[in-house]
This record gives structure tokens, sequence and C-alpha cells, in this order.
């Protein structure tokens, strides 16, 4: 049985999935958005550094930690896209994330977009409301998860079938 957090990293909100993986059966515990703006207002009238906003993601992704116990990490990698210094700033964003993982001995996984869409969706291009209807099925969910909750817990459902494809393939060579 292994506890998965699941992250998909953002500057501005950072989604979180948590399931449990016992062989094929996957259960959902938790998800949800760490809101950095939401987090920094009342702090203050200055507009928050981006030191401010890393602190936020690395203090929540640490109190997911502490609150959901996980034996493995996963988190989205970072995408090259039109704008690079949105890439940068995403990439700053998991740092922070992933360094609190890393702090609490976590083994820390990453993703690809187009592979975990593939893995949750069965293509590569599916769009995000591609990727919640089917976290909503996979995990039996009544309602449909936010957008980067739903990316969050597709991270964590990725890992989980290349955490079980891999020990198949191990088995195998056995």
């Amino acid at each position: 049985m292994a506890i998965i957090l699941g992250i998909d990293p953002g500057s501005r909100l950072t989604g979180y999935g948590v399931i449990r993986q016992s062989g094929k059966q996957l259960t959902y515990l938790g998800s949800g958005c760490i809101n950095v703006m939401r987090s920094l207002k009342g702090e203050g009238e200055a507009e928050p550094t981006l030191a401010d906003k890393l602190k936020v993601i690395h203090d929540g992704v640490a109190e997911l930690i502490a609150q959901f116990q996980p034996s493995e990490f996963a988190i989205e990698q970072v995408f090259m896209a039109r704008n690079p210094d949105s890439a940068l700033k995403l990439g700053q964003a998991r740092g922070a994330a992933i360094v609190a993982a890393a702090s609490a001995g976590l083994p820390v996984a990453e993703y690809a977009a187009r592979l975990v869409k593939q893995a949750v969706v069965g293509t590569g291009a599916a769009d995000k409301t591609q990727v919640q209807h089917m976290v909503m099925a996979m995990l039996q969910l009544q309602h449909k998860p936010q957008a980067d909750a739903a990316d969050a817990l597709a991270v964590a459902i990725c890992h989980a079938h290349t955490q079980t494809q891999l020990i198949r393939t191990t088995r195998g060579r056995a």
C-alpha cells in the first residue's frame, strides 16, 4: 500500500491530490489547491515577493505531508510554453514543493504533462475538462474536482500506474 501526494505546481495556485494505492485499487483521500495569493492577503499592502509566494507553496506542501503522511511524492515537470518568464516561475514553484518533499524524506517522481494525460485519458493531447472527467470516473468521485486539483490527482494516478507497471516488469524478469 502506498499513499501518493500528487502536485500540479503553479505560482498562484498549486493543485494537490492524495490517493491510496493498494495493488490496482486507487482510493481518493483528498485534493484541493494552495491559493498563494489568498494566503498572502492581509499581510500588508505591498505586492508579495516571489520569495513570499515560494514560502507559501513550501509551507503548504509541508502541511499536506504532515496531514496525509504520504509515502510517495509525484509532481508535474515544467514544460516550455511560449513565455519563458512563466516557465521560470513554474520551475521555482516546483522547486519549493520538491524541497518540502525532500525535507520530509519522500522519494520524488517527475512526470511530463503529456505522459500524465496519456495515463489518465489515453491521449497526451487531452484538455483539462477531459482530465477532470476521467479523474472523477477513475476515483469514483461524486463531484468534479477543481481543474488544478484534478491535474494533481492525475499526476498521482500516473505515478500509481507507473509503479504498478514497474513492479510487473520487474517480476517478469525475475
